[in-house]
């Protein structure tokens, strides 16, 4: 496995040794890296990459339409008989551009494709490797609870104020007074918005683990109704930003391969994730899709 240091270096001596601008050179390692992985795998592979961690509060770090652009250009000219390895690395995202997305690839690579979560995909990153046949995932790897957020506030907590704020005031009128200020924060159709929004994400995960992960197995949907019951449960998660590690993962039922069980694999594959991360921190880079030929879609910062 290349560290953080070792990329480093590698881009610093490609750099000098053919007198090229930083970017270049750190686009070359990435590549060379990626290129090393598909002769390992000989599956496609598309990297989703955003800079979270390193540029938080930057627009566009999240899962968005804009982002299929990218998926179709990854795409064009693919062997898709040979699947498809999803690298995510994303905090999630809007609920229709991840359906979206999903159906996207759905339609071009059936459900042979493989999440490859180096280190977190949260929400509706979760949302898209619960979509997969398989989820690859390492000690260091983290999902997160898939239960909505409205205008980054949980849909979840919303219904709970609002039946507590209604059992409060019928058994004691003089709460209202309390409960008022409260429950005026909120426009007249948000709970139904909140309502709406929890249904449609619990239908949607629970519909792509039957179809995907648990496709043509009898128990497949109780399977997958029992983790939906865990990925949206709000008091037990108790923040949407929990980190939900490969342990939990298995024991709610999901299909995890676990990184560690092919050295070889484990290498490429954190080789692959600390190129990515290096290239984020060292460049404009705010989301990165990129196949194994080399085809890069990128947004940069945006003023």
């Amino acid at each position: 496995m290349a560290s953080w240091n070792e990329i480093l270096d590698e881009i610093e001596r490609y750099r000098r040794t053919h007198f090229v601008p930083p970017e270049v050179a750190i686009d070359y390692v990435r590549r060379r890296y990626l290129r090393r992985l598909f002769n390992y795998t000989k599956r496609n592979i598309i990297t989703y990459y955003s800079a979270f961690q390193t540029k938080p509060g930057i627009f566009g770090l999240g899962i968005e339409d804009g982002d299929k652009n990218g998926l179709m250009m990854a795409v064009h000219k693919m062997d898709r008989t040979l699947g498809l390895d999803l690298f995510l690395h994303t905090p999630g995202g809007e609920a229709y551009a991840t359906e979206s997305i999903v159906n996207y690839l759905r339609q071009m690579f059936g459900t042979d494709i493989r999440a490859i979560v180096p280190l977190q995909a949260m929400s509706a990153g979760t949302m898209i490797a619960c979509a997969c046949k398989i989820i690859v995932l390492g000690k260091q790897s983290a999902l997160g609870p898939i239960d909505p957020q409205l205008q980054n506030v949980p849909a979840h907590g919303v219904i709970n104020e609002f039946q507590t704020a209604y059992q409060e005031i019928s058994a004691d009128v003089n709460k209202l007074h309390v409960w008022r200020p409260i429950i005026e924060k909120y426009h007249p159709t948000f709970l139904s918005q909140c309502q709406n929004a929890i249904k449609w994400s619990e239908e949607f995960a629970r519909k792509a683990l039957i179809t995907g992960m648990f496709n043509g197995e009898e128990d497949g949907p109780s399977i997958a109704n029992s983790i939906i019951s865990s990925l949206t449960n709000y008091t037990e998660n108790g923040n949407h930003n929990r980190h939900i590690h490969v342990d939990a993962c298995v024991e709610m039922g999901l299909k995890i391969y676990r990184l560690e069980d092919d050295q070889i694999f484990q290498d490429l594959v954190l080789s692959v994730h600390h190129s990515y991360m290096v290239t984020v921190q060292n460049t404009p880079a705010v989301k990165m899709i990129e196949n194994h030929r080399g085809h890069l879609y990128s947004l940069g910062v945006r003023n």
